[in-house]
């Protein structure tokens, strides 16, 4: 059974501060470079994302990444990982979100898929609702995918929109590297066609049939081969049969062929906030119990580091509150100079 990510120590070779922020620990690496755990001035936790040198040196990348960043940091709503800081003009360009502690979607799915049908209905209404904020902004996401979806405490949490659209995921692959994820791309994402707001919404029926039913509705294989399969959708419908009914009809609608026939981002939040008959804002015991408690190691390791042992917790700010991001004094990280103990103190 797979465990939730918590911070590990900084490697020799990583740096120990990006533009005057302070790095005490790495959170996850992936595609488009490290992430990195700072802190605000007020001792606030943020993501440092430093982005990967190949895609330093592309100018054109560095002109779409400015610009797709500055339109994110435009987003604002309810589970949405606002950005907060970001320059792409330095040596390697980065980005700076809010750290929420907790588990993503593909890490809870390996360890505890399916999850129930009331929690599959929560997640699927709050990234609805997440990605209403995204396509208000005009940005369409691209990459919504297990891995950008953050299962907290206080509910679902998206994050990375606008970073993939900077990288150029109208093809598959850039310079070599894979590109976007083919096992949740849209028919129309598949086939090289223009993306838009109902390719994210096609892409937030294949996580909820996963997760409601522990596999891909277009079966096993490698990334290309179930793009190829979503491609073919008119000809060949995704198996829904193991979806649970009343969810069932909602992805149904999510994962119509053509795109004028899927709901809006916020006409989806409707259909699921009515299918679950219960307060889809309410997240009081939402996780199952062992999911929950990986949610709790990752708070608790948060809290064992002493840079934010006193520092007011993430819970603290409502769920739209900006961070004011000043922080200019690099700071040592010797403060996390070993693993992450089990036995650190409970968050506050």
């Amino acid at each position: 059974m797979g465990a939730a990510p918590v911070p590990v120590p900084l490697r020799i070779d990583d740096p120990r501060q990006i533009a005057g922020y302070p790095l005490h620990a790495r959170i996850g690496q992936g595609g488009m470079g490290t992430v990195y755990l700072s802190r605000t001035r007020g001792g606030q936790p943020i993501a440092v994302k430093l982005i990967r040198r190949e895609y330093a040196g592309d100018p054109a990348f560095r002109e779409r990444f400015s610009r797709e960043v500055a339109a994110a940091r435009r987003v604002s709503g309810y589970h949405v990982i606002p950005v907060v800081d970001h320059n792409a003009d330095g040596e390697q360009p980065w980005l700076a979100t809010r750290y929420v502690p907790g588990v993503p979607l593909d890490a809870a799915l390996d360890a505890h898929a399916p999850l129930p049908l009331p929690t599959t209905l929560q997640l699927l209404a709050c990234a609805a609702t997440a990605l209403h904020a995204v396509h208000t902004a005009g940005i369409v996401h691209r990459d919504v995918k297990p891995g950008n979806l953050l299962l907290t405490a206080e509910g679902p949490w998206l994050l990375d929109f606008g970073i993939a659209r900077a990288a150029g995921t109208t093809t598959f692959t850039t310079k070599g590297r894979l590109v976007g994820s083919p096992r949740y791309m849209s028919p129309e994402h598949a086939m090289g066609r223009p993306v838009t707001p109902a390719s994210d919404v096609f892409a937030l029926g294949l996580l909820a049939a996963e997760a409601a039913t522990g596999h891909h509705p277009y079966g096993r294989g490698n990334g290309l081969a179930i793009a190829a399969r979503i491609a073919g959708t008119d000809r060949e419908p995704p198996a829904l049969d193991g979806v649970p009914e009343p969810l069932r009809a909602v992805v149904a609608g999510c994962l119509a062929a053509w795109p004028a026939r899927r709901p809006s981002a916020a006409g989806l939040a409707e259909l699921c906030a009515g299918a679950a008959r219960q307060d889809v804002r309410d997240f009081t015991g939402w996780l199952p119990g062992p999911l929950a408690a990986e949610v709790t190691r990752v708070e608790q390791a948060l809290a064992g580091l002493s840079a934010f042992a006193e520092a007011p917790t993430v819970r603290s700010l409502p769920a739209t509150a900006p961070l004011t991001v000043t922080d200019s004094e690099a700071q040592p990280a010797s403060e996390w100079a070993r693993r992450v103990r089990r036995d650190v103190r409970p968050a506050p």
